[in-house]
């Protein structure tokens, strides 16, 4: 990559690039339940947000990433992996002790991704998808039914 990227934290009186946070999450209304508590992270370059990042606390010293996107035509070339670890980089430098995400299990890119940056699978919530998602989701040919959670100690 021979272009520039920065990282930056959105302030409050941005708008909020709900079109990425739509490719990782179909529902603006499960988006609408975390987004205004959230911490909110971009990546750009020539002046275009082409991912993001939206971070919760979870608990004493927890934070958990409720989204994370990158724009299509970004995908694949280690826009995601990037934005995780400056997320991982920021989390530690705040004395956060465990970072928590979860996807769903036909989520294999995301799995993959999470696990490289050392997630390690420490839960699942069965039927999450099924129960608080109107329509069905499929991804990579599998019916996205269950939340597998991942998390990093920091």
């Amino acid at each position: 990559m021979n272009q520039e990227f920065s990282i930056r934290k959105l302030s409050g009186r941005e708008n909020i690039p709900f079109e990425l946070l739509l490719l990782a999450d179909p529902s603006t209304s499960m988006i609408e339940t975390y987004i205004y508590n959230s911490e909110i992270f971009v990546v750009e370059t020539g002046g275009a947000i082409i991912a993001c990042c939206a971070l919760c606390r979870a608990g004493e010293g927890i934070i958990e990433i409720k989204n994370i996107a990158v724009k299509d035509e970004w995908q694949g070339k280690g826009i995601g992996s990037m934005l995780l670890g400056s997320v991982i980089e920021n989390c530690k430098n705040r004395d956060i002790a465990e970072l928590i995400i979860g996807t769903g299990n036909s989520s294999i890119g995301q799995l993959y991704l999470y696990q490289k940056a050392g997630f390690r699978i420490t839960g699942i919530k069965k039927d999450y998808f099924s129960d608080n998602y109107p329509e069905i989701i499929v991804e990579n040919g599998i019916v996205c039914s269950d939340m597998i959670i991942l998390s990093l100690t920091l």
